[in-house]
């Protein structure tokens, strides 16, 4: 049956993923899944579908806004449809495997679905893969995180990656220990993210110098450590800045020619954060590959535990990898299954002719086949 026009249409932000490219998503997923568990991180594969004070519960309330929600007519109550799985693996660690010895390594892959996109990010379903490493505190989780989401992307293929690390966490911190109130904390968080340097002047009052410090401390990671360095923070804040130069100076031993730009006021996509985050990028490509960074899990009402990972969007991963290879298809003229079979189990992809046909060179080619199966030997389209 043919689909008319108005069938055909998707809603936006939605779209069919065709030949090769689901091959390829489906194949960079099972890759990285696989180089995951090489780290010691188990698969979990949580439900596409929660009740939804279960799924917003705890850090899962920043995403609320982008939460779909519909009622279950079995339980007659309303349930949310994963917009991120992240604190879908926090509940199944503070739950089904809260007697796990820590740290827990989980990995995980899947669709999530989204209410709006972004201008970076204009699809509203696409594909996760990430990890979460729970029950650690220490600097040596964060940079785990980091440099497994960095070398599965650099095993996949992908080329020119950069990272950029931030302390979302720091301006808030800053401005407690100042004594400035919420409602101008929130607006100079605003600015800072906009890097509107006369805003902050404006907001930070006595401050600003202090402010426009960290504002100018944003660049490559060995400039911006010393600049940090070189302002007079409280001691909690403090804390965290070493904290960052200490997960650096891991990543840069592990991953020497790796890029890394430091942003400590940074703020905007790290809604529950409280930590070291980080955001890859790759060079030429649209939109971030995957961020990542430290929060506490404090999901199905279990004990709050220290955490860290990361997720990578497969849409935008796809962008930076190279052109999947022509797969070898091999076209197999009618009545000759036995060879088919023993092609197949050589590794090539056989199609075998359904019909007896007149031209099977031309056959094969509308079948988009690279090779034919002539007299018994396999011919290249190209040769014939």
């Amino acid at each position: 049956m043919t689909a008319t026009a108005d069938q055909a249409l998707l809603p936006a932000g939605l779209q069919d993923l065709l030949p090769p490219a689901a091959a390829q998503e489906a194949g960079a997923v099972e890759r990285l899944i696989e180089a995951f568990g090489a780290y010691g991180y188990d698969r979990v594969k949580p439900p596409l579908i929660e009740f939804e004070d279960a799924l917003l519960a705890g850090a899962g309330a920043a995403l609320g806004q982008q939460t779909f929600r519909l009622m279950d007519p079995v339980s007659q109550r309303m349930l949310g449809v994963r917009a991120d799985m992240t604190t879908q693996v926090a509940r199944i660690a503070t739950s089904r495997l809260s007697r796990a010895p820590r740290p827990l390594r989980l990995c995980y892959g899947g669709q999530v679905l989204r209410v709006t996109g972004t201008q970076l990010r204009p699809e509203r379903q696409f594909a996760q893969v990430g990890a979460e490493l729970i029950g650690s505190e220490s600097e040596h989780a964060d940079a785990e995180a980091l440099v497994m989401a960095v070398s599965g992307l650099t095993g996949l293929g992908a080329e020119g990656l950069t990272v950029d690390l931030n302390l979302p966490p720091l301006v808030a911190a800053l401005a407690e220990r100042l004594q400035i109130d919420g409602d101008t904390t929130q607006r100079l968080r605003q600015a800072l993210d906009r890097k509107d340097a006369a805003a902050v002047d404006r907001l930070a009052g006595d401050q600003g110098t202090l402010f426009q410090g960290l504002l100018r401390a944003a660049g490559p990671a060995d400039r911006a450590l010393q600049n940090l360095a070189a302002l007079d923070l409280p001691e909690r804040v403090q804390r965290e800045v070493d904290r960052l130069q200490h997960v650096v100076r891991l990543v840069q031993a592990a991953l020497p020619e790796l890029t890394l730009t430091v942003d400590p006021v940074e703020h905007r996509g790290f809604e529950y954060h409280q930590g070291v985050t980080f955001t890859i990028y790759a060079r030429g490509v649209r939109g971030e590959l995957g961020r990542g960074g430290r929060y506490t899990t404090d999901a199905a009402g279990g004990p709050a535990e220290p955490a860290t990972g990361f997720t990578l969007f497969m849409d935008s991963v796809l962008r930076a990898l190279p052109d999947p290879e022509t797969p070898r298809r091999v076209y197999v003229p009618h009545a000759h299954a036995v060879e088919a079979a023993r092609l197949r189990q050589a590794g090539w992809s056989a199609l075998v002719g359904l019909l007896p046909e007149d031209d099977p060179v031309a056959e094969a080619r509308r079948l988009d086949c690279t090779h034919l199966l002539m007299q018994g030997d396999v011919q290249p389209l190209d040769g014939l």
